[in-house]
């Protein structure tokens, strides 16, 4: 079942780009943005990232820390996160296990195929580790979405 708007988020987030082990608590007293994205180095995923990246401190300064996770490789995130400069780490979500804790690992269809994939999520996390806000895939405008962040009130 997929987490919603006042859910606990999970302790164990998974292993970012260079192994270390991402848990809630290494946030304790701050926001936390978990965006979920489908894949790195294509154009949607990358805007959003630099969105983030443009963003950080600005978000940092409203007491966020972000964390983009998707299905690909440790060595993957470490290019994307080298090619565009990103200041925050990216989880390796290899086996979908914390997609699919999240709900945001589902069906898919284009060109009349239907496939398992990320659906691109945020969700924003309180200082206590509770879900506050949900931006499902139809919300997010990538290359604006740290500003609709920022923006809310």
């Amino acid at each position: 079942m997929a987490l919603q708007v006042g859910d606990k988020a999970p302790e164990r987030l998974g292993f970012d780009q260079d192994g270390k082990e991402i848990r809630l608590s290494d946030f304790q007293g701050k926001k936390l943005v978990l965006y979920f994205y489908p894949k790195d180095n294509t154009s949607g995923c990358t805007a959003e990232a630099c969105s983030f990246r443009d963003n950080y401190e600005a978000l940092r300064a409203e007491g966020y820390e972000v964390i983009g996770v998707s299905k690909d490789s440790a060595k993957s995130h470490q290019g994307f996160i080298a090619k565009q400069n990103l200041p925050f780490p990216l989880i390796a979500d290899t086996e979908t296990a914390l997609q699919q804790e999240f709900g945001v690992w589902v069906e898919k269809k284009m060109c009349g195929r239907t496939y398992m994939g990320t659906a691109r999520t945020t969700f924003l996390i309180n200082e206590e580790g509770i879900i506050t806000r949900l931006f499902g895939p139809k919300e997010i405008k990538t290359k604006e979405h740290a500003n609709q962040i920022l923006n809310l009130k």
